[in-house]
């Protein structure tokens, strides 16, 4: 079974911050980026991160470098990206919400790093790596005596543009290398498909490591619009909300964990923000439809909510549904729809064959938003890139590890990770199975399963419930959830806790709840 994306012609150098300079000649006056009460035109914004590409490319950092940005959220950031790719170069996102032991395990993953971008603020994070450590800031006379113009650097669309870091099956993490084509495909068929445009300004609000970061970041400067910045290391939804209520914003990009705090936050105030928006893309997780129908569904909304499939491996987006055309009851699963531009989904089974529609089977993405590979990549996840053959033509493919199904209206379905399943008396389980059925009861606002195990070593899942309302009885959850979920699939303990945790990516914090259950279970006989 394959979904073929429409076909749509790209430049001859389909080169991401080309399409930003041509904003920049075209409306040089135009207000490119806000942070923190602070602005740069988009004249601005070229001017610097020309002159901080010079600095690069001087050095011997241009096409094909790899350069470290670690930087909270600033107009500094938005400059170290653009100059980083004027120069050739791909920048690899060094989130500084992480803590320094992540940091310094993420630095020795990247081969061959040439330098990387930090501040006062947030040198001290990565002063273990083996690489200079750059401040703009410290630089700013010296970058003022560089060349306001562009350097003379040939970027092509096969060139990576960024890295970003991924987990791996060995649980080693890995960094995956994104191509300008790939992401040059996306923003353009975000901007054709969904009319962007000049006034279609975007508020980032996920951190700077996630996959999706990175269309947020670029969206608005690839359509002429302007990009605001939080002043915040970590998610802030008071702060998000408030910029929201303040600014002219239309499109926010989101985990789907993220967009339920946003929701409640307006819900609880009486707020219309939110319903304000053009757009809201949201993924990266198993959607908890309830979540987000009633407040879809207020008089006045006018917000469309695009959920959204892919991965970082292939440019973060392949798929997108409106959520306006979820009817519950039709579907378990609310779908994630149809490819993007120049993207093709297959379902193939475990020997590389098609399934027939409605049959599930394993997505894999081929395509303009193929990645280039994991970097220094020699291990099993590199498999994942392979070659199949469609209609007598080869084709690179990446093979996902999701399972899904394409359902009668010809949308995507994904079902859950191959390799989420776990064994609990002799039977595989899908967590997030069970989250869905949770979520179906009433008096939960949302529930995440994790997995545990006994003194003896038996595997049992266990349920974090965030309650609606009043705490909910163990045994009544456990009775209702009964009705629809056989004996096997219904976790042994259901803990109430306030709200689900997020991590710094805006998704639901399985370690987190990890943590939470060690502590539940201490002197209990039981382990993690």
């Amino acid at each position: 079974m394959i979904l073929q994306g429409k076909r749509v012609a790209l430049p001859s150098a389909p080169v991401v911050h080309k399409q930003f300079e041509a904003h920049a000649e075209a409306t040089p006056d135009a207000v490119a980026v806000f942070c923190a009460g602070r602005q740069m035109t988009y004249a601005q914004l070229n001017a610097r991160a020309n002159r901080f590409a010079h600095f690069l490319t001087a050095r011997g950092h241009g096409r094909g470098a790899k350069v470290g940005v670690c930087l909270d959220y600033s107009l500094d950031m938005v400059v170290a990206v653009l100059g980083t790719l004027k120069a050739g170069a791909a920048y690899v996102p060094f989130d500084p919400s992480y803590p320094a032991a992540r940091l310094r395990l993420l630095l020795g993953q990247v081969p061959d790093l040439a330098l990387i971008v930090a501040s006062p603020a947030t040198a001290g994070l990565v002063e273990s790596a083996a690489v200079e450590v750059v401040d703009l800031q410290r630089l700013s006379e010296h970058l003022e005596g560089l060349p306001m113009t562009g350097p003379d650097v040939r970027v092509t669309g096969d060139d990576v543009c960024y890295a970003v870091f991924t987990s791996g099956s060995t649980g080693t993490p890995k960094v995956t290398a994104v191509r300008h084509e790939g992401w040059f495909n996306l923003l353009n068929w975000l901007t054709l498909e969904y009319g962007l445009h000049a006034g279609s300004h975007n508020l980032v609000v996920s951190a700077f490591g996630f996959d999706l970061s990175q269309r947020s970041l670029m969206m608005p400067l690839f359509c002429g619009a302007t990009q605001y910045l939080m002043a915040s290391r970590n998610f802030d939804a008071a702060m998000a909300y408030r910029m929201l209520t303040q600014h002219e914003i239309r499109v926010v990009h989101c985990a789907s964990s993220t967009l339920y705090v946003l929701v409640d936050w307006e819900t609880a105030r009486g707020g219309d923000a939110l319903t304000r928006l053009d757009y809201m893309l949201f993924g990266g997780e198993p959607l908890h439809v309830e979540r987000l129908l009633d407040w879809a569904r207020r008089e006045g909304n006018t917000c469309t909510l695009l959920h959204q499939y892919g991965v970082a491996e292939c440019t973060d987006v392949a798929t997108s549904f409106d959520l306006a055309d979820y009817r519950p009851g039709d579907h378990d699963i609310a779908p994630v729809g149809r490819p993007a531009h120049n993207t093709d989904i297959h379902l193939l089974d475990e020997r590389m064959r098609g399934v027939a529609a409605g049959e599930y089977g394993e997505i894999c993405i081929s395509g303009a938003s193929v990645g280039a590979g994991y970097l220094g990549g020699t291990g099993p996840e590199s498999q994942r890139f392979t070659t199949v053959e469609v209609d007598g033509e080869p084709r690179r493919l990446y093979r996902t590890g999701d399972r899904g199904q394409v359902n009668e209206e010809g949308d995507l379905v994904v079902a859950g990770r191959m390799d989420a399943q776990v064994k609990v008396r002799g039977m595989r389980i899908d967590p997030a199975d069970v989250e869905r059925a949770l979520g179906r009861l009433a008096g939960v606002r949302q529930a995440a399963v994790v997995v545990g195990h006994t003194a003896s070593g038996e595997t049992e899942l266990i349920a974090f419930i965030e309650p609606a309302g009043d705490d909910l009885a163990e045994n009544d959850v456990r009775a209702r959830l009964l009705e629809t979920l056989p004996r096997n699939m219904v976790p042994a303990r259901f803990l109430s806790i306030p709200r689900i945790p997020l991590s710094p990516h805006g998704k639901a914090d399985r370690a987190a709840l990890a943590e939470e259950l060690r502590k539940q279970y201490a002197g209990r006989g039981r382990t993690e």
